[in-house]
């Protein structure tokens, strides 16, 4: 309705001679495909390799060639402390991932998942860490491989504590109803939550462990 001469009168939209929003001959695919940027994934993708390769080859190239010196100046640390800054490292790897999933426009958490990754990598190379690392740490660092060992068993806590929450979450979004109470723990503020109660649960029983091994 508009006001014409002083009095209300109703007036087609199809009337008005100007349209209110321009002609584009772009498609709904179009406007996304230019907004995916691929070149800066791709570059991030590269970024994502080398974070992945290099570190782990720095580390187990120092633990090769400078045993005795890491030997020297690690042998004072505690084999818990040890495992939980390798847990802690490796959690936030893992938390720079989620949270770059849930908010994909922020480069904070792609650069936190980077940095998390090779400084993960790195300690995972340090120390050896395979799939029998049992063997591979004692052989380079004899008797002082309770430090490697401390460290990889923290990594692996994490680890191990994603895939326990990865299942949870599966088995929520596939058993739970619509209408269950259980279904909040499906959004994302209680995904976290659990996850992070599932990754202290992993590192207590690491750390107790160790705590009967040391």
């Amino acid at each position: 309705m508009e006001i014409i001469d002083g009095a209300i009168a109703t007036v087609d939209v199809s009337k008005h001679p100007v349209a209110s929003i321009p002609e584009s001959d772009l498609s709904l695919a179009d406007i996304e495909r230019s907004r995916s940027r691929p070149l800066q994934w791709s570059v991030y993708g590269v970024l994502v390799l080398i974070a992945l390769i290099a570190p782990y080859w720095l580390g187990r190239t120092f633990a090769v060639n400078r045993t005795a010196w890491l030997v020297e100046h690690l042998s004072l640390l505690n084999v818990r402390g040890v495992a939980f800054v390798s847990w802690t490292v490796t959690l936030l790897a893992v938390t720079g991932l989620g949270l770059m999933i849930v908010d994909v426009r922020k480069w904070l958490w792609r650069t936190v998942f980077v940095i998390g990754l090779a400084a993960e990598q790195f300690i995972a190379g340090l120390c050896l860490l395979r799939l029998n690392f049992w063997y591979s740490t004692y052989v380079v660092y004899g008797k002082s491989a309770g430090l490697a060992n401390a460290a990889n068993l923290g990594i692996i806590a994490a680890g191990f504590g994603l895939a326990v929450f990865a299942v949870l979450w599966v088995g929520l979004l596939v058993l739970v109803r619509k209408d269950s109470p259980l279904n909040v723990l499906t959004r994302s503020w209680a995904s976290f939550i659990m996850f992070f109660v599932i990754e202290l649960i992993a590192l207590a029983i690491v750390l107790g462990a160790l705590l009967n091994m040391f």
